[in-house]
């Protein structure tokens, strides 16, 4: 998986996560899912992310990286 997928994972389980602890905890867990929330909006102005930079320290590759590194089909060799 690559950075991306791995944010979007980790964000929809926050926000679901944080919205049950809401509702059967305390309703003061909505402010997490409300800073998911603002920190999702401001990354796609920005284009960073706190996680993305984590995710990519600990190895994992953009979309980018993996386009770069891929072999073309044609030059794949089956066996």
């Amino acid at each position: 998986m690559t950075v991306e997928r791995y944010l979007r994972l980790v964000a929809g389980f926050f926000v679901l996560l944080s919205v049950a602890l809401g509702v059967w905890v305390s309703p003061n867990w909505f402010y997490f899912t409300a800073f998911v929330g603002l920190n999702l909006f401001q990354s796609a102005f920005t284009n960073w992310c706190p996680l993305m930079t984590i995710l990519q320290k600990l190895g994992v590759k953009t979309v980018a990286e993996c386009e770069r590194t891929a072999t073309p089909a044609k030059q794949r060799v089956t066996a």
